[in-house]
Parts: structure tokens; C-alpha cells; sequence
């Protein structure tokens, strides 16, 4: 009889609990862990990234110089102090030319700017579009 009463005590202490409004929280996973630790550093890092509009611009013209035979490879790196797409000739080369934006020269130089392999700035200015116009190949008159 007190194995019974035990048993009913323990059964109304667990009723007591879920009405009371306590509840019982297990152990956090690794999946929570890394998440919380992710989300921690992403509030402590921000990054430089390209946005839709600048992206678009730079991937038109990347397209049309991979349609001509030009470009092959491309990468993109988003760095704390500035955004940078590498142009490559061959994936295993040093980048031909870089398209960088650097936020923090916006109200000096103009945050974008094409620099050669050799590191000589091509164009730099405050619109992209312009920026990209020295990548551009003038179009070549087909004879007939």
C-alpha cells in the first residue's frame, strides 16, 4: 500500500508540475549550440557584400566576356572591410582583374574599383556601371 501511495504522489507531483505551468527542459543539442554560437558571431561580425543590382551589373559583363572566350572562372569573397569579385582567365591562375567595393572610401574616391593582376587601379568611382566600362571589349565589326 505505500508502493501505491508512492506512486500516486509521484503521479500528482507531475500533475502539479504541468498545471503550475513548470516545465522541463531538457539538455541542449549541438545543433542548438553551434546555432547560438553562429548567431553570436554573425551580431559581432558584419561583412561587406554585393547586393542584387551590383551583382547583376558585374555578371553581365562576366557573361558576355565568357561568351567571347575571355573569362572562365570567377570567385567572390566578402571580407569585414570590403566585398571582391576575382575574374580569372583559368581557375588556377592569379586573378586577371578584381572588382572591389570598399564602403569606407564612398564619400572620398568612390567605393568601386577595377584593379589589373598587376595591381594598377583600372577605373574607380562612386557607380558601378561606370566602373565596369573599363572591362568592357568594344564590339568588333563583322565583315560580310
Amino acid at each position: 500500500m505505500a508502493d501505491m501511495n508512492d506512486n500516486s504522489g509521484a503521479s500528482n507531483r507531475r500533475h502539479a508540475d504541468s498545471t503550475s505551468g513548470a516545465q522541463i527542459h531538457s539538455f541542449p543539442t549541438d545543433k542548438t549550440t553551434s546555432n547560438q554560437t553562429a548567431s553570436r558571431k554573425q551580431a559581432n561580425y558584419k561583412q561587406v557584400t554585393f547586393n542584387r543590382t551590383e551583382l547583376d551589373a558585374i555578371l553581365r559583363i562576366y557573361g558576355f566576356m565568357v561568351a567571347a572566350g575571355e573569362w572562365r572562372d570567377y570567385a567572390i569573397d566578402h571580407l569585414k572591410d570590403r566585398a571582391v569579385f576575382s575574374i580569372f582567365r583559368r581557375a588556377s591562375e592569379m586573378p586577371m582583374f578584381y572588382v572591389e567595393k570598399d564602403p569606407s572610401l564612398a564619400r572620398k574616391q568612390g567605393m568601386y574599383k577595377v584593379v589589373a593582376a598587376s595591381g594598377h587601379i583600372m577605373k574607380r568611382g562612386h557607380e558601378l556601371r561606370q566602373v565596369l566600362k573599363v572591362l568592357e571589349k568594344p564590339l568588333k565589326l563583322i565583315s560580310q
